[in-house]
């Protein structure tokens, strides 16, 4: 229903937007994780500051939003980023209590706010799409999917909140919130860095191109990847003292996720070429090569989720923040070198360079968890097996099906030979180590 142009403009807000995201919750839920000795008293102060910080950073937002339309030469950004800065607002009200569900293991509602929220974001936006209202359908649903989810969270977890004074007794919780922030920061420099380098150098319809290819290439490994890192803080931060649980369920959750998400990943780059002409029409051909490469990207970083939890967990939030730092340095410059092949030549960055930044964070993780790199390997060994087969089965089918055959029906003949081979794989081979990721799933999210 939109247009590439509609999608580049809400790319363009979403640079800024997710940035200051990241300091509008300044680490707050990881902090109240991490100090699970805080009084009631300095949890409301806690509060009281996550709504202080969000009401400051709103008000910046609408100041700074003509200057950041201008940047990008399109005015209606401008348009964009005052109205989502009352998404600030909205995620301020919600850290406390979603950090208070998170602590006390109450992950099914974390799991129905987040279905929920979603939910609406999608229907929002759908409806307003369909009466015409162009880029501000994505605007609106992503306003209501920001209430909706500070609604529900302070529905079923109320907490008082209160001026945050003596700033001292809640000072570990704010210093290890910082290392978090700046290291969100960071990561999310060199993460968004890819949209700003292709709006600024080639354009909003390339952006737009780019936009939609990442979104479909990350968006199931995101979900998927997202629900488990929701549960994960809290199992982590309550074993944090016992290396061998930690260790334990750090090797079960990788495994898990690169179950599901590395073979979602491996599918996807392969049936590019069919799903983009079928799923979405003729007029986004330019997302296929995008799509093929950041669906790679997607797999690897779909498993890379849980490794900063556990450095946050074990005290060493200062130093994953200046791993982050470091990437924040080098990515850009890489994303403008790879701008001379166009939209390809960036998102061919993400699977060169990712894996050299995120080397050093997995060597502390490695020291951290006292284990060894060929144990990591091996947690991941049924998952990459298994995919490289359906990949090799589903490169035949492409081969061998003719070309004169329709395009709807090639795409689901890859998929149900993609998913039946993966399916059959694990079945045959992995079928235990399966099961005990379900089993640890089950322990702490029923």
């Amino acid at each position: 229903i939109l247009s590439p142009a509609d999608y580049g403009l809400m790319g363009m807000a979403a640079v800024y937007l997710g940035l200051v995201t990241l300091v509008n919750e300044f680490g707050l839920t990881a902090a109240i994780l991490r100090h699970r000795e805080l009084t009631e008293e300095q949890i409301a102060r806690v509060g009281g500051f996550s709504v202080l910080v969000g009401l400051a950073i709103a008000a910046i937002s609408v100041a700074l939003s003509p200057a950041i339309a201008r940047f990008y030469g399109e005015p209606a950004v401008a348009r964009i980023i005052a109205i989502l800065s009352l998404n600030f607002v909205f995620g301020s009200l919600g850290v406390l209590p979603r950090s208070l569900l998170a602590r006390d293991l109450a992950y099914p509602r974390l799991a129905m706010i987040d279905g929920l929220t979603n939910l609406a974001q999608m229907v929002t936006m759908l409806g307003f799409a369909i009466g015409g209202f162009r880029y501000m359908a994505l605007v609106f649903g992503s306003l209501m999917g920001s209430a909706c989810g500070a609604l529900l969270a302070l529905w079923w977890r109320p907490h008082k909140l209160a001026w945050p004074s003596s700033f001292e007794t809640i000072g570990g919780a704010l210093h290890v919130g910082w290392h978090i922030v700046v290291g969100r920061l960071a990561w999310y420099t060199y993460n968004t860095a890819d949209f700003a380098v292709v709006g600024r150098i080639l354009g909003k319809q390339s952006l737009g191109a780019y936009t939609l290819g990442w979104e479909i290439a990350t968006m199931p490994v995101e979900r998927i990847s997202s629900l488990v890192s929701s549960v994960t803080p809290g199992v982590f931060s309550a074993v944090q003292h016992d290396i061998v649980a930690l260790k334990r369920y750090f090797l079960g959750v990788v495994e898990g996720l690169a179950f599901i998400t590395l073979p979602a990943a491996a599918g996807l780059a392969l049936i590019a070429g069919e799903f983009v002409p079928v799923v979405l029409g003729k007029q986004w051909l330019g997302a296929i090569l995008p799509l093929r490469l950041l669906a790679v990207y997607g797999g690897l970083r779909s498993i890379d989720t849980v490794t900063p939890q556990v450095l946050i967990y074990t005290g060493n939030s200062r130093q994953s923040m200046w791993y982050s730092v470091l990437a924040a340095c080098v990515m850009p410059v890489l994303f403008v070198v790879g701008t001379r092949w166009g939209v390809g030549g960036v998102a061919a960055v993400w699977i060169v360079a990712y894996p050299l930044v995120v080397a050093p964070q997995y060597r502390l993780a490695f020291n951290v968890l006292e284990m060894r790199a060929v144990e990591y390997f091996e947690t991941l060994w049924p998952a990459l097996s298994s995919t490289a087969i359906m990949a090799v089965a589903v490169g035949i089918v492409l081969f061998a099906l003719p070309h004169t055959m329709a395009p709807a029906v090639r795409l689901v003949i890859e998929v149900i030979v993609g998913i039946g081979v993966y399916a059959g794989m694990i079945a045959w081979r992995h079928r235990a180590r399966a099961l005990a990721f379900v089993s640890i799933v089950r322990e702490h999210a029923l």
